[in-house]
């Protein structure tokens, strides 16, 4: 444009000729001449040329991508000298860059269009899991990272399970609008098989619990189509900002959720001082969010899973492989499992009984354990017993010499010490694998007490016991 203003000055106000005006400025005549009589420069499109070499065979090039598309992956696919050779033996006289060109030209209207997204206060939030890594209590293991971004103001949370499952799922929901306080009116999601049963494009089939969770929260769940994740690049994006800003050098904690509350006081600090493109502070705009937010319901969701469980004989029950004792009072009876991130709770009858996944590794939980079955007395007399040697070494043999105490004062004789082992050992074992391990002297203690005090009995007993540690 300054060029153009120059030559129309010189010509017109200095009343320069077009020769000198084309010699001054460096450029031809016909420039000159061209800018006189516009006073902006356009940009003039030719018509396109016939291409009659093309023209044949383009209707060839349609074919063979019609009859190779069965035939090729993402990491072997049809390329344009691949075809251009095809061609090429069949007779067409066309070049590789005429071919090329024609791919590339098909592919580019072909590919997708964008458009800039604007999210509303209080309208959407944003979902996904992502697989990250940390070391608890000094070992390095693989977790799964929950996060759901409110899209307005770009406010995050984050949390970190054990599992990528459905219960780990469904909770990660309960905490973030428990720390939102409010609930958005739609959440996005990819297909994941946690919320879908299946997929019946543009429709989704979605799980009972899933389901169960959205009605009660009262959130329309939204699906991004199959194989685009960039439907919801927010959280997307924000998932792998996390895991640079906040979880790298890799974290270090005593459990999964110490790390997350350390991770979530980073987030908030970012937060704080976040601004967006036009100057307005994070702050302000989660308070808008808030003003548009969905208020919660009284009680939040139960997120664990239901499993129907029948109670043995010996007052036990085993759920994902882990063997679970419950009061004697349950024996032989069916009864509800509530499974959920980090406890089992077992109903029967009206009753209900909280288990923790964690190995007992503490000697009043075997004298909890005892109580429950063989009443407090038992267990006091267990706990003082268990103080010759101290800690849970003693403990175990204390719980099978009460237990068997008892069992011969009720019957006049013997005590049944099989019966008590075996019972003891179903305490012992039962908690997630490694629990007996962690007893360490104190399972070893057992086995020597069944040697020399009760004989094949206690000793039968005692190989009961390893056999469920094994």
């Amino acid at each position: 444009m300054e060029e153009v203003a120059v030559i129309h000055h010189k010509v017109e106000n200095e009343e320069k000729s077009l020769r000198r005006v084309a010699k001054e400025l460096g450029i031809s005549r016909n420039t000159v001449r061209k800018y006189l009589k516009t006073p902006e420069p356009k940009r003039v499109e030719k018509q396109p040329r016939r291409c009659p070499v093309l023209e044949k065979a383009a209707p060839r090039i349609e074919e063979l991508l019609e009859e190779w598309k069965d035939r090729q992956t993402p990491k072997q696919r049809i390329t344009g000298t691949r075809i251009h050779e095809r061609l090429v033996e069949e007779g067409y006289q066309v070049g590789s860059t005429t071919v090329r060109a024609y791919l590339a030209e098909k592919k580019r209207q072909a590919a997708e269009v964008y458009i800039p997204l604007e999210h509303r206060p209080g309208e959407e939030a944003q979902v996904d899991f992502f697989e990250v890594t940390v070391e608890e209590k000094g070992e390095r293991k693989k977790a799964w990272k929950f996060v759901m971004r409110l899209m307005y103001a770009g406010w995050d949370f984050a949390w970190l399970y054990e599992r990528c499952d459905q219960v780990s799922f469904l909770d990660g929901h309960v905490r973030a609008f428990q720390y939102f306080n409010e609930i958005p009116r739609r959440c996005v999601y990819d297909n994941l098989s946690a919320a879908v049963k299946k997929v019946a494009s543009p429709n989704r089939e979605l799980t009972d619990r899933f389901q169960a969770l959205a009605s009660y929260y009262l959130f329309e769940p939204c699906f991004a189509r199959v194989g685009e994740g960039h439907d919801k690049g927010g959280v997307e994006s924000r998932g792998k900002g996390i895991r640079l800003q906040h979880l790298t050098p890799i974290p270090q904690g005593d459990s999964l959720a110490a790390i997350s509350e350390e991770l979530m006081q980073k987030m908030e600090k970012a937060t704080a001082a976040k601004k967006d493109v036009q100057g307005r502070s994070a702050a302000g705009k989660i308070e808008e969010e808030r003003r548009q937010l969905r208020a919660l319901p009284l009680r939040p969701f139960d997120a664990s899973r239901l499993v129907p469980v029948s109670i043995s004989s010996q007052s036990t029950v085993r759920l994902e492989g882990a063997l679970y004792s419950l009061p004697s009072h349950w024996a032989r009876l069916d009864a509800a499992a509530y499974v959920g991130v980090d406890q089992v709770r077992i109903v029967c009858r009206g009753g209900n009984h909280d288990l923790s996944q964690e190995a007992p590794g503490r000697e009043a939980d075997l004298l909890s354990a005892l109580s429950a079955r063989a009443g407090p007395q038992a267990a006091s007399r267990a706990a003082s017993g268990s103080r010759v040697d101290g800690g849970v070494g003693g403990a175990v043999p204390a719980l099978v010499e009460t237990l068997g105490g008892d069992a011969r004062r009720q019957r006049g004789g013997p005590g049944d010490s099989q019966g008590v082992a075996s019972h003891c050992g179903s305490f012992v074992g039962g908690r997630r694998s490694g629990g007996a391990d962690r007893l360490g002297g104190g399972s070893r203690g057992f086995v020597g007490l069944g040697a020399m005090q009760a004989g094949s009995g206690i000793a039968d007993g005692s190989r009961s016991l390893e056999r469920i540690r094994d």
